[in-house]
This record gives C-alpha cells, sequence and structure tokens, in this order.
C-alpha cells in the first residue's frame, strides 16, 4: 500500500462472496482446490517505501512461500500472478484468477501511515466507507494511473470517488461471508499462532478484487513505516512466520468446506432441544424463507445423509455454484428455529435468505416491511 490504512478498498478483487461463511467449495474443473496467490505491487511499482524496506518485495517473499507450502499439498492448485519482480496492470491480476476459475484470491500487502500506526489487518470488499478506509482503498488503487490508457480500461472509474467504491461493492456481495470467514481465519493465526497485534477485519473497497469472481482478501501484514514492524517483515524470520500463518488459514478454510458437503458428513442426533425455542408466528406473505447451508461447484443429492440428517435440502443453481438450502416457511420464526437447527448439526455459518416469485431478495429489506 503506499500511505494510510493502506488496504487497496477499491477494486477488492470482486472475491468477496455473499455465499455461507461455511459454505463454498468451489473447486475448479480440474477437480482440486484452485488459490490464486497475489503479490502486490511490482516493477516500476514499488508500493510503500516506509523506513527504506520495499513493500514489492516483501509481498512478494510471503507468497512464493505460502506457494511453496500450499503445492505440498495433493488436493490445491496454486497459480500466482507474478513470481518476480515484474508490475502487473490490476485487471490482469483480476483476469488471472478468472481465467483459473479460482476457488480463492489472496492479494498480500504492507501498510503505512503518518503515525506509529502497526498491526495486521486483512480486508474483504464491503460498503463501510469511513475516511480511513477509503483514504488506504484509494492509495491502493491509484497504481491504475501508472499504465496507459488507465481511461479506456477502468470504465470512468475514479479512485477518488466514494461513488465507484460503491458501484463495486454492489457488485461483489456474492462472496462476501465467505471471504470474511477467510479473512477471520488469518487474522487469528496473525495473533494466536504469531502474537502480532491485529487491527481487524474490514471493509474497504479495491479494483483489483472488482473483477475477480470468487472468494477474496487482501491481506495488510503490516505496517513499514513502523520500524519494529518493518524490519520483522523484512527479515526471513518475519516472512517465513506470515507465510505459515496465511497458509495454514487458507487450509483451514478449506477444511471448513470439506466438512460441510458431501462425503465428509459424520451422522449425529439432531438436538431435539432447538425444537422448543418458540416464538409468535410473524409471517411474511408472498415471501419464501429457507436456510442456506451450503454452496459448492460440486452437484450434490439432496438427502439428509449428504447433509449432517438435515431434511428437507433444496438446491439452485446460480452462476455454476450450486446452493443449498435447508427448509422453506414463510414465517420468519420458524425460519429462526431452523437455523438453529442447522447451527446445532455443524453449520455454524448458516444464515437466512429470502425469496420472493422463485428469486432471492435482500433479507433485510423483507424484515423491514410490515409483517402480516
Amino acid at each position: 500500500m503506499k500511505t494510510n490504512v493502506s488496504i487497496s478498498f477499491l477494486f477488492f478483487t470482486l472475491l468477496l462472496t455473499v455465499s455461507s461463511i461455511n459454505s463454498t467449495f468451489a473447486q475448479g474443473k480440474s477437480g482440486k482446490f484452485v488459490v490464486v496467490l497475489d503479490a502486490g505491487h511490482g516493477g516500476h511499482d514499488p508500493g510503500n517505501l516506509g523506513n527504506g524496506f520495499r513493500e514489492k518485495t516483501i509481498a512478494l517473499n510471503i507468497v512464493l512461500e505460502v506457494g511453496k507450502e500450499l503445492e505440498k499439498n495433493k488436493e490445491i492448485t496454486v497459480i500466482y500472478t507474478r513470481k518476480t519482480d515484474v508490475f502487473l496492470k490490476l485487471r490482469e491480476r483480476a483476469a488471472i484468477a478468472n481465467k483459473a476459475d479460482a476457488d480463492l484470491f489472496v492479494s498480500v500487502h504492507c501498510n503505512a501511515f503518518s503515525n506509529s500506526a502497526y498491526g495486521t489487518e486483512t480486508y474483504v470488499l464491503g460498503l463501510h466507507v469511513n475516511e480511513q478506509n477509503f483514504n488506504v482503498a484509494k492509495k491502493e488503487n491509484e497504481v491504475i494511473f501508472l499504465e496507459d490508457d488507465y481511461e479506456k480500461h477502468y470504465e470512468g472509474f475514479d479512485p477518488n470517488s466514494p461513488e465507484s467504491l460503491i458501484g463495486l461493492t454492489l457488485m461483489q456481495e456474492e462472496y462476501l461471508d465467505q471471504s470474511i470467514q477467510l479473512a477471520s481465519f488469518v487474522e487469528n493465526n496473525f495473533t494466536g499462532k504469531l502474537k502480532r497485534k491485529s487491527r481487524g477485519v474490514k471493509q474497504a473497497g479495491f479494483w483489483v478484487l472488482h473483477n475477480t469472481y470468487m472468494p477474496s482478501v487482501l491481506i495488510e501484514t503490516g505496517f513499514l513505516t513502523y520500524k519494529p514492524e518493518g524490519q520483522y517483515l523484512n527479515s526471513n524470520k518475519g516472512q517465513d512466520e506470515m507465510a505459515m500463518a496465511i497458509k495454514e488459514a487458507i487450509l483451514d478454510y478449506k477444511n471448513n468446506l470439506d466438512q460441510n458437503v458431501g462425503d465428509f458428513f459424520q451422522p449425529g442426533k439432531l438436538d431435539k432441544a432447538i425444537d422448543k425455542i418458540l416464538e409468535a408466528p410473524v409471517v411474511y406473505e408472498g415471501i419464501t424463507f429457507k436456510v442456506q447451508i451450503a454452496a459448492s461447484s460440486r452437484k450434490i443429492m439432496e438427502k439428509p445423509y449428504n447433509f449432517k440428517g438435515l431434511d428437507p435440502i433444496s438446491r439452485e443453481e446460480v452462476d455454476a455454484l450450486f446452493k443449498y438450502y435447508y427448509g422453506a416457511t414463510s414465517d420468519y420464526s420458524a425460519a429462526k428455529r431452523l437455523k438453529a437447527e442447522a447451527d446445532a448439526n455443524g453449520y455454524e455459518g448458516c444464515f437466512i435468505v429470502a425469496f420472493k416469485n422463485g428469486k432471492q431478495i435482500p433479507l433485510d429489506g423483507v424484515l423491514k416491511s410490515s409483517a402480516n
């Protein structure tokens, strides 16, 4: 990143999706789990140079180490946007991920700020445009001005305009929950395993994520402008430790998805205590509530044994992704009981969705309307 909270808010590669936090197992056509690793900046774009450290070099070293470790897993295919010190246009980074039909996009950067701020941050795309996050995204997105004929390729996008950021986020809602899940694993590893200070999971707008169609995160590994942190990130020890934490977060994310659909199911008793949750009916005429418990590129039979005993299960195909739902009701109170049952059976990341005339609509809009 260049200055400020340093996380390209602008096109954080359309990678953030809104399918269930525990439920995307989109494997590429090869049958393997495809991870695209993106080292920020490169070539004549050095990134930030806090205390003389080079963001482009540190990010690349960390990414190469993450990839080397992930490649030891036979179920994972690793693709790099760059493996050397070369300049890549933002749209090229997104195109690499899309062409690979990737399951995850992970972009690695280093932060910079004008004061003694320090700590890690992991970003997902979002509508929460506060001044600090906007400035971080703005700085990251300004790399487009280094490209020839950038006006042609970014369709009037203006890094200086909050409206441009909002337009991007609306396109990336599909993968938000999964992105937040991965971001949480990353930050938890930084704090729990490495004892680094975490500034948390944040939402911002990054162009590099604008055109990618998969869950994705942008990781700010620390502030080069804070000398002790810059020295750590510039060291072999720091880069190896950060890489291991990111690698393990990706594996945790993949394993979590694997356990939620298909062959990994282990029979267990449904917690009947959930049935005791009683609320007065809250019926919305013309609306059907379902609980989304999984999303996968695999087409799975809607049988209870594939979904930890839950029944009934329905399936819908959306843009080459199969989404799986538990239950169907117009009573929002009943929908909350269904969600509690799914939670009790291991789908802690499940969530309620709303449909009208067979099409999914925003849940919050339904709940703001008056119930009959």
